[in-house]
């Protein structure tokens, strides 16, 4: 049923995408650190965050405000820590397994790794199949080549509910959302390193970015306190 819709709503969909890409403000990466290290007690935690615009930190005004500089906040400050961000705007998980091939990590077997990929597999319509594919590339990467104890795959948002798309085609993506999150979570329950991370997130106007798209410092700090949680070595354990 949901194929005919979309065969039946396509001239209005495409119509309706070109109209949000031209209007859309495009907000930048923002400045700051990607890396770093803090001396302390050892072993060093290693941390590592990978993926789109989102763990890029479009949306905030610097590194700092975004779930990258909130996360590494939030580890204990006596612990050595070092911790990178490898993330571009616009990637694919297969994008960000290419970028990650090609990027120097400077975090070796990492405790944790934080994924957020899926959004613009959403708007790109990759297939179900090339979706469960590329998880099993990107998990066996972060597995096998770099040794990553746990990895951290936070759930895709409920793009239905984005401000910046208009209906209909906000309720499509929507619905492909849930369905490569359905994917993504059987993926997760099938890998014994894996976990999804699920966290309520309010969507009022202080938590969404100026494009209406991107997550604010606001929502990074409730995305980094639920990945804080999941790792399990922080200054909220004390």
């Amino acid at each position: 049923m949901r194929k005919l819709l979309f065969a039946l709503a396509a001239p209005l969909l495409l119509l309706q995408g070109k109209r949000v890409r031209k209007q859309t403000v495009r907000l930048p990466e923002p400045p700051g650190a990607r890396h770093g290290a803090r001396e302390g007690d050892e072993p060093a935690l290693q941390l590592l965050l990978l993926g789109d615009s989102a763990i890029a930190g479009v949306g905030c005004q610097t590194q700092e405000d975004a779930v990258a500089g909130q996360w590494v906040a939030l580890t204990p400050a006596e612990r050595a820590l070092r911790w990178q961000l490898i993330a571009k705007s616009s990637l694919t998980c297969a994008g960000v397994l290419a970028l990650l091939q090609e990027h120097e990590v400077y975090v070796k077997a990492p405790d944790a790794v934080l994924v957020s990929v899926g959004v613009n597999d959403v708007t790109r319509r990759t297939s179900i199949t090339q979706w469960r594919r590329d998880l099993e590339q990107l998990t066996q990467y972060l597995t096998e080549q770099l040794h990553a104890k746990q990895i951290i795959y936070t759930a895709l948002p409920p793009m239905h509910k984005f401000p910046a798309l208009p209906q209909p085609l906000r309720w499509f993506v929507g619905q492909q959302a849930f369905e490569l999150n359905h994917h993504l979570a059987e993926h997760c329950q099938a890998h014994t390193n894996t976990e999804l991370l699920n966290f309520d997130l309010p969507y009022e106007p202080e938590y969404i970015a100026a494009d209406g798209y991107h997550p604010s410092a606001q929502a990074a700090a409730i995305w980094a306190k639920a990945a804080a949680e999941k790792l399990g070595v922080t200054k909220i354990d004390s």
